[in-house]
């Protein structure tokens, strides 16, 4: 994310739609405007919300919660569940919210806008409901026990930091990198809501070495936009091929780290440097390639998951 990532799963973020239709206006269905109707308004903030990346943060719940689960109940108990239904929706809508309030004006010349994703269009009701979403969020606390509340300040305070002024963490090469570390804050609370610890800390440091990797390569076909906007980025400073290379070697790490939680885990997560190598290899336009990782991203979530529940059921 974040988008980034922020990531693609994209969805473009966004799924697709609210790309090209238009209302009798002959204006973009879903633009968000004032007088655009019910109708328009929610399709406008489903496509800001980035649905196709909605399990770039529900995906590490899923995740968290099946890892530390230790009884059946614990896979539906109310922390679990409230988890999952926030970072499924609102905590998105508020996250890309953020980012395109603080990104409107470099939107403008960015390419994605024009049919994955929405421009921001700032009327009172859309920016009270990106407003209520992050104040859901705090809501949070009150059912998780005290040792996933860093975890989740830790998160809230990186998706409004990342974009929004005084740090506006994405403009500052590396940081834009390291600060997406917040995709996986949501599964280290889960994690830590349904066992009552801490994950093992090589785990929270593979997952946030591959979010690192996510970020920066989701923001390869921002390069050209970013630079004609004064934007200094992870992927701005370091040019296309060269990101390339550091997106390997992030996920490469990552897979290092994981490995040494469980060496399945890590034959898993080399499938990204692979991935990426084979990109580079083949000559694979990056506007391509990126809309392949949401899939990518969701196979991968779901093996997890699935060894996890294995675990769970087979000891």
């Amino acid at each position: 994310m974040t988008d980034d990532m922020a990531a693609q799963t994209e969805s473009g973020e966004g799924g697709g739609s609210g790309g090209s239709d238009e209302d009798s206006d002959g204006r973009r269905a879903g633009d968000g405007r004032e007088g655009g109707g019910l109708r328009d308004r929610l399709v406008y903030l489903a496509v800001l919300s980035r649905p196709r990346f909605w399990l770039y943060l529900a995906g590490p719940v899923v995740v968290g919660v099946a890892a530390a689960a230790s009884a059946p109940a614990d896979l539906f108990g109310l922390e679990a569940v409230a988890l999952f239904a926030y970072f499924l929706v609102p905590a998105n809508v508020f996250l890309y919210g953020v980012n395109d309030v603080f990104d409107a004006d470099v939107d403008e010349a960015n390419p994605k806008k024009d049919d994955r994703e929405a421009r921001w269009r700032g009327d009172p009701v859309n920016t009270a409901v990106v407003a209520a979403s992050g104040l859901l969020g705090v809501g949070l606390f009150a059912l998780v026990p005290r040792v996933a509340w860093p975890w989740l300040a830790a998160h809230f305070f990186l998706a409004v930091e990342y974009s929004a002024p005084p740090f506006r963490f994405k403009t500052t090469p590396l940081l834009d990198s390291v600060s997406n570390g917040l995709y996986v804050l949501p599964g280290v609370a889960a994690y830590a809501a349904v066992s009552g610890s801490n994950p093992p800390m090589l785990a929270v440091a593979g997952a946030w070495l591959w979010t690192m990797g996510m970020h920066t390569f989701s923001a390869i076909p921002d390069i050209e936009p970013d630079r004609e906007a004064g934007i200094r980025t992870t992927a701005t400073a370091l040019g296309e091929r060269r990101t390339y290379w550091y997106c390997a070697a992030t996920w490469g790490l990552a897979a290092v780290a994981f490995a040494a939680v469980d060496l399945r885990l890590g034959a898993l997560l080399a499938a990204y440097p692979v991935v990426v190598l084979g990109i580079v290899a083949a000559g694979v336009d990056v506007d391509r390639a990126y809309w392949w990782y949401p899939v990518i991203n969701t196979v991968v979530g779901m093996l997890i998951t699935l060894g996890a529940l294995w675990r769970f059921v087979n000891g």
